[in-house]
């Protein structure tokens, strides 16, 4: 399972661990996801999407999935994700 969000495509990051003597070595950054269950409101059903704890604020702070996928664009969006915007677009 790939460590991408699939809301927002957040995903590793590198950079380095830096010593007290100044050493410098690669190191992977890892983003924050969590399995969580999300309800469709115009659906009537929740999916279950592995999403970044900074995109469940997003959500959150858009009004719901529903409203987030709206706004959301396609180049970011996991292939669940789209199905779920289109399933969306046909019920409108």
């Amino acid at each position: 399972m790939s460590r991408v969000c699939e809301l927002t495509g957040k995903g590793p990051m590198s950079g380095n661990n830096v010593s007290h003597a100044n050493n410098k070595t690669r190191r992977r950054f890892l983003p924050n996801l969590n399995e969580v269950s999300l309800l469709s409101e115009k659906l009537g059903r929740s999916y279950q999407l592995r999403i970044s704890a900074a995109a469940l604020r997003s959500v959150d702070h858009r009004g719901g999935l529903d409203a987030f996928l709206a706004k959301a664009k396609d180049a970011e969006l996991s292939d669940r994700a789209l199905k779920i915007k289109r399933e969306l677009a046909k019920e409108a």
